[in-house]
């Protein structure tokens, strides 16, 4: 399985477009990133992919407007989440804020999720 590298273009453009609230956690994993509210992931970064997390309705939403994309490896990729649009990772302007509205959207979901318990 292949597991691409984010660029550090790509991570600060991730950090970028994460919600400012202190609740965030940004972790390094397997050489990405992901974003966490309350211990659960509600972005992530798979090489130059964001990835997030939302509720059934705002997927089917996003998914039937937008280009989406799997995210994670294409042999196996993450279950409940969606890549967005990649063409919204360049040169900022109005697909970056629509980039923050879904993004924000994950972290409005993912927060009212339970928190998950510390291992």
């Amino acid at each position: 399985m292949q597991m691409p590298k984010a660029s550090d273009a790509d991570k600060e453009h991730f950090r970028s477009v994460l919600p400012q609230d202190a609740d965030v956690v940004v972790k390094p994993m397997f050489g990405n990133l992901g974003a966490f509210v309350n211990g659960n992931m509600f972005a992530g970064l798979f090489g130059p992919t964001i990835g997030i997390k939302l509720s059934d309705a705002d997927r089917a939403e996003l998914e039937s407007t937008e280009r989406t994309v799997p995210f994670g490896p294409a042999e196996r990729p993450m279950g409940g989440y969606v890549g967005l649009p990649e063409v919204w990772n360049a040169d900022g302007g109005d697909d970056s804020a629509r980039e923050r509205a879904w993004i924000s959207k994950a972290y409005a979901h993912v927060a009212g999720l339970p928190a998950k318990a510390p291992k």
